[in-house]
């Protein structure tokens, strides 16, 4: 049995609670959630009036949870995913993921990679409308984990709870030079020919960098934040020195100016690529299928190995 003040308590209410947790601040979450900061903070009283005990420590420079409350957030967060499966379940009917699949790929993988699948796509499920959202793995993850997104591309990390994903392909990394540089005019070169301190990586899509490729040498390279791999080519272009960018960007990146491209010789540089989805889904035997076409597509496309089913 549910108390009267709890059973008045709606599902926005506790989206609104959540909101506070994940942003530690009452005035970021009601942007977030399109809220007033009043009519936020209402709302949060009455969860908690009905609850019987405070949710958050105010009055600092961070909104924080209470002992209580860290607890009770793991049950609103059950509450809110079993919501969602509803909504899911409801409107699944005979169409593959209930008619909508919010897909979330990394921006320097996007580009490159829908346009080999979105034409396929309806044609393995006819009826499902595919929504592509891009951003950094990390957020992706975020976003997928609290139920934004359906499904993310991305490439392997630490396990996260209540998600699971599958191999879907390697794709290795080429070199891009500036056209000055003085190895620009090879087909291919050796990391071991190169200066570590000449390479430009980014931050996410480069993990740990030249330490992760066996280069020598205690140098380390220019570190900067993700960008578009268009403009990381033109920052190589302006700059000087070289980067690794991946190889079903080649087409693209050959009419930059200024830079040319170079196979990596000896050593395979490169990213795996996992498709994650969280682990209620209903949509399970659904997005088993997208990965098999994922991979299928994978094994056609010049440069990518595709894993193992």
């Amino acid at each position: 049995m549910i108390s009267m003040a709890l059973s008045s308590v709606s599902l926005r209410d506790l989206a609104l609670v959540q909101a506070v947790a994940r942003e530690g601040s009452f005035n970021s979450a009601a942007r977030a959630m399109y809220i007033s900061p009043s009519g936020l903070s209402h709302q949060v009283q009455k969860v908690e009036q009905a609850l019987g005990m405070p949710l958050f420590e105010r009055g600092g420079r961070k909104v924080v949870p209470t002992t209580s409350g860290q607890r009770l957030l793991g049950y609103i967060e059950a509450v809110l995913g079993a919501a969602e499966h509803l909504e899911h379940a409801a409107r699944a009917g005979d169409v593959a993921f209930g008619s909508e699949l919010r897909l979330g790929v990394p921006s320097t993988l996007g580009p490159y990679l829908l346009p080999h699948f979105i034409e396929p796509f309806p044609l393995r499920f006819p009826g499902a409308r595919l929504t592509i959202s891009e951003g950094k793995p990390r957020g992706l993850l975020r976003r997928l984990h609290e139920g934004e997104l359906d499904a993310v591309l991305a490439p392997p990390s630490a396990a996260i709870t209540g998600l699971e994903s599958t191999a879907l392909f390697f794709e290795p990394y080429e070199l891009l030079l500036q056209a000055g540089h003085a190895l620009a005019g090879r087909r291919a070169i050796a990391l071991t020919e190169l200066d570590a301190a000449d390479a430009t990586l980014m931050a996410e899509s480069h993990g740990n960098g030249v330490s992760d490729l066996g280069m020598p040498g205690a140098a380390r390279p220019e570190r900067i934040q993700d960008l578009s791999i268009e403009s990381l080519a033109t920052l190589v272009a302006l700059r000087g020195g070289y980067t690794l960018v991946p190889i079903l960007a080649h087409d693209r990146l050959g009419s930059i100016p200024n830079v040319v491209l170079a196979a990596v010789e000896g050593a395979r540089p490169g990213r795996h690529i996992a498709l994650y989805w969280r682990s209620a889904t209903p949509w399970r035997d659904d997005l088993a299928r997208f990965g098999n076409l994922l991979r299928e597509l994978a094994g056609t496309i010049p440069g990518l190995d595709a894993a193992a089913a």
